[in-house]
């Protein structure tokens, strides 16, 4: 399946800048990824070690950038890499957020934020009420938190840790359900762990609220031919990574219990 996307690009890394201890955003020049809608990801190849899909944070003006945390030895390898670093790019690919106006809320956990940022940068002049709930383990892991108080206003942004140093203590879910409580909204978006979509997938089922979550599960092609990223009968990288409400309705059953592992097997997230 040899498209244009899905042609290798070698390119060079023109900036590295620091997030948090464990997260540094990438930003590089490709052509193709510049033109990326939020919610669409990339192929990344680290040249002998191996190619890892990334969420787009943000493209424009023919620069991409990704937002990228250690978690395993290829994204170790990577946070050793600085401008001038040799990479390859597939992409962009699958399916992005729909543009919502009104009273939207954006709703993002670990670096699940990258997307939903990019995504708020594209909505912040054509919504009527732009809102954010972000949540992390730490004050050290919560991301973009000046850039995101800035777009949708500090009263409107709702920061959450699980050990208390900054917000309010508690996972995101929590002040999503008392928010919803008080305020309509017209649109909901969500990224992170797929423990806390299926949680805010529940929260949103009760009030009858539009969700667009973006989901991560295992890729390894990013063009729908390996299988190792299915949910249901649907392809994450094709058919998602973002998916609507109705679609998360239908594979309700594997949502934020189970997924398929490198050997090929079921296994529990």
């Amino acid at each position: 399946m040899l498209t244009a996307n899905n042609t290798m690009r070698i390119t060079q890394i023109v900036n590295v800048h620091s997030e948090s201890p464990s997260v540094k955003t990438y930003t590089f020049l490709d052509k193709l990824c510049s033109v990326a809608r939020p919610g669409q990801f990339l192929m990344l190849w680290i040249p002998g070690i191996d190619e890892i899909p990334l969420s787009i944070m943000d493209a424009t003006n023919g620069l991409v950038s990704v937002s990228v945390k250690v978690v395993g030895d290829a994204t170790r390898h990577l946070h050793s890499f600085e401008a001038g670093a040799t990479i390859g790019i597939r992409g962009p690919f699958g399916k992005g957020f729909t543009e919502s106006q009104g009273r939207v809320l954006l709703v993002g956990g670990g670096t699940g934020i990258a997307p939903l940022m990019f995504l708020a940068k594209q909505l912040r002049t054509k919504t009527e009420h732009l809102a954010f709930v972000e949540g992390a383990k730490t004050k050290e892991e919560l991301l973009f938190v000046n850039e995101l108080g800035g777009m949708c206003q500090e009263k409107n942004l709702i920061t959450t840790t699980e050990d208390g140093t900054a917000g309010l203590q508690c996972l995101v879910t929590q002040p999503l359900a008392s928010l919803l409580e008080k305020e309509h909204f017209d649109m909901i978006y969500t990224c992170g762990p797929e423990i806390m979509v299926k949680k805010i997938f529940e929260i949103t089922e009760h009030h009858k609220l539009p969700l667009e979550a973006s989901l991560e599960r295992l890729m390894r092609c990013g063009i729908g031919l390996c299988g190792s990223c299915m949910i249901g009968k649907y392809r994450v990288c094709r058919d998602g990574p973002v998916f609507t409400t109705d679609q998360l309705r239908e594979v309700k059953d594997e949502l934020g219990i189970s997924k398929i592992g490198f050997d090929g097997s079921r296994i529990p997230i």
